[in-house]
């Protein structure tokens, strides 16, 4: 049954329309911020509305034995839903994150390419894990290396950024410490949360969908809307992308007859 859109729903689609409000007076050689804010507040808005309607779920089943005493055991399935649309969300907006957090900090293209990696190896191993037969390899070994490759993504960007971002000032530094520390507190939730949702089944459907709902806006809106404000008042976390970003490649490979090689 399509359940009933919920006060998140609204509100991150509403919020990507003020992001990309924000990006009007900004030059766009300097928009990337804006641009990687608008689109994250996009695809969750689009995840949310798939959950609303009541797409973007399927089924993990599992037969429990019953045993009795004075009769032959019997057998009956217990089905729990696995919204799969919520972890398409995460593998596309989490890395759109982690590249943010590298540009503010001015990491290398290496090390934030290894992050993303590793941040996607992270969210589909937890919807394997989410997918797999209850009690087995199936479903603690795919959470074991998500919550590896989680580190990995810490030690790339958290740690190896706090070095990196020194050179770019002091008010930088705060901001990236503030919003690094702010971001991988609430991550960290995540795998807590799912650990009590899909490993030992205890609070109900919706309980789970409103605790991910209150995470998926600090961790996206509440995230977005930090940065561009914080972005505004710091001059030193600007970006300058020309080239092909602003002008495109119209100028590039022009034949002009005429010229002298």
């Amino acid at each position: 049954m399509p359940r009933r859109i919920s006060k998140n729903d609204v509100t991150q689609s509403d919020l990507f329309g003020v992001f990309a409000a924000l990006s009007w007076n900004v030059p766009v050689s300097k928009r990337i911020y804006h641009v990687l804010t608008t689109l994250v507040a996009i695809i969750a808005t689009i995840s949310y509305f798939a959950l609303a309607s009541g797409d973007g779920e399927a089924y993990n089943c599992a037969t429990v034995r019953d045993a009795h005493e004075h009769a032959p055991d019997t057998f009956h399935e217990v089905c729990r839903q696995v919204y799969w649309v919520r972890y398409v969300d995460w593998a596309l907006t989490t890395p759109l994150l982690l590249l943010q957090l590298s540009l503010l900090a001015g990491i290398d293209g290496a090390h934030t390419l290894m992050a993303i990696v590793a941040n996607v190896i992270m969210i589909l191993t937890g919807m394997f894990s989410a997918f797999g037969t209850e009690g087995t390899a199936q479903t603690w070994g795919w959470y074991a290396i998500s919550c590896i490759s989680y580190l990995f993504v810490i030690w790339h960007v958290a740690l190896h950024g706090s070095r990196m971002v020194g050179n770019k000032g002091a008010g930088v530094s705060r901001l990236f410490g503030s919003l690094g520390l702010f971001t991988f507190l609430v991550w960290t939730a995540y795998p807590i949360v799912w650990g009590i949702v899909n490993g030992a089944h205890k609070p109900s459907i919706d309980t789970e969908i409103m605790i991910y709902a209150v995470l998926d806006f600090l961790a996206k809106p509440v995230f977005g809307a930090w940065l561009l404000l914080s972005h505004r008042a710091i001059q030193e976390t600007t970006i300058d992308l020309t080239g092909w970003w602003s002008h495109g490649l119209a100028a590039e490979g022009r034949i002009r007859i005429g010229d002298e090689e």
